[in-house]
């Protein structure tokens, strides 16, 4: 059976930033920026960017690409007879498993405050309320099992129609819409009165906001986020790079698809710091920004429940885009490993994801008691920690490894691959960093995860 390929250039950049974009770029990214003195932060964020994010993500598409597979049988086809690299492939395929046991509540999240917005569910409560509406979902179990249900039932039957037709094509229409509202929302948010000072916050280098949390602490925390937003190591990259052509080089896609990340990341900041401080907000960080913070904005604010409105539709693209990327991983995965067609791997992922996603949502609320990272913590904890701390950075890690040395499929073979086409070319003196230094990079980010 020949490989289904993606329709078209933009297609593929889009579906990877897609992947790569996602909640952490809202909720976490202008937290972080702003708590380790803005625009220091977002200076050596740029930096890790481009000597962690790019040079991985060149790896993981060379090897998708040079093997025409999905991680679960990549390594199988490049590595050397009697090698063990191909495992990864099953660690890989688990990390997919995973993130999107989690991913897809968080979605259904993000649709179901749509859905409340569009209503006008908040029209008049109070901070309390609103507060109250957040806490109200995740006691639910019907709620959270029905939204969470909708997101895994939606993105299965896109994939199922196929590559062109159903991923690509919707994912090419979704990022073009969540491009566009978040420039929409952006400018009415710096707008509003008081808000020229959030920017300023935000943007403006703060060097003694950056030595009062400690500067080694600022380097780690860039480090981590240009590192975990690109979502590298599991081969969420890899398989799109198995769907694309020879002709353009994978440096320079790769920085497109970085610069895209990038874009939303920072835009989100001029969305969320003139809005919080045109209204004396705090900028917090995680679910309580976007479901309690937020929502209690736009109650204050005129013609507040159509930016609210539109804020949820772009979270839900964000989120769902990645849901797209990561379940063709799956699909492919289930085609690869058992022969199956397109149609049986999305609905038997179907069932399984459905059932896979249970704990997730009953953690919340039926499974409450369980608290497997200590007091307070719920099962997503635990299944975000594991992916995040451990198979991301692990993952990374052997991608890098298998492409840099002999024991692998070789620098040799990953130069030639990374720079066929047209495009930047990747230097080959990049080898002894790439080889030596890299590495300790990955490996203390993993460390320092672990023992935090």
């Amino acid at each position: 059976m020949e490989r289904e390929k993606l329709g078209s250039r933009m297609g593929f950049i889009l579906l990877s930033a897609g992947c790569a974009i996602g909640i952490g770029n809202v909720w976490r990214f202008p937290y972080i920026a702003g708590m380790y003195g803005g625009g220091m932060f977002v200076l050596f964020y740029l930096l890790f960017l481009i000597a962690m994010g790019i040079p991985v993500m060149t790896m993981e598409f060379a090897v998708g690409r040079a093997s025409r597979k999905s991680i679960i049988k990549s390594f199988t086809e490049l590595e050397k007879p009697g090698q063990k690299w191909h495992l990864h492939g099953y660690l890989g395929m688990v990390g997919n498993y995973l993130l999107m046991m989690f991913y897809t509540s968080v979605a259904g999240w993000m649709l179901y405050y749509f859905y409340l917005m569009l209503t006008g569910r908040f029209t008049g409560k109070d901070t309390e309320q609103v507060a109250g509406i957040f806490q109200g979902m995740l006691d639910d179990p019907s709620v959270m099992t029905v939204s969470m249900v909708i997101i895994v039932a939606a993105g299965m039957l896109i994939c199922s129609v196929g590559l062109q037709k159903g991923v690509e094509k919707i994912t090419k229409i979704m990022m073009s819409l969540l491009l566009l509202i978040i420039v929409i929302l952006a400018v009415r948010s710096m707008t509003l009165p008081g808000g020229i000072e959030g920017l300023k916050f935000y943007l403006l280098p703060d060097v003694p906001r950056m030595q009062e949390v400690g500067i080694l602490e600022t380097i780690t925390a860039a480090m981590n986020q240009a590192f975990f937003t690109l979502s590298l190591g599991i081969g969420s990259m890899a398989i799109f790079g198995s769907y694309i052509d020879k002709n353009r080089t994978l440096l320079g896609e790769s920085v497109n698809i970085a610069i895209l990340d990038t874009f939303v990341a920072l835009v989100s900041g001029l969305i969320i710091f003139p809005t919080c401080f045109s209204f004396g907000i705090s900028p917090d960080m995680g679910p309580s920004l976007i479901f309690i913070t937020l929502p209690n904005i736009f109650n204050h604010m005129a013609g507040g429940r159509i930016w609210g409105t539109l804020f949820f539709v772009f979270m839900s693209f964000a989120a769902f885009s990645t849901i797209l990327a990561v379940f063709e991983n799956i699909i492919s995965c289930g085609m690869d490993l058992f022969g199956w067609s397109r149609k049986k791997s999305s609905f038997l992922n179907l069932a399984a994801l459905t059932v896979l996603s249970l704990p997730c949502v009953f953690g919340f609320n039926i499974w409450s008691s369980f608290q497997p990272r200590g007091a307070g913590s719920t099962v997503l904890d635990l299944e975000d920690f594991l992916v995040s701390n451990v198979l991301l950075p692990v993952g990374a890690l052997v991608y890098l490894l298998f492409c840099v040395t002999r024991y692998g499929w070789g620098f040799e073979n990953y130069l030639a691959e990374t720079n066929t086409g047209e495009g930047f070319k990747m230097p080959k003196g990049i080898r002894i960093y790439v080889t030596f230094i890299l590495p300790i990079l990955l490996i203390f980010l993993t460390l320092k995860g672990w023992f935090r």
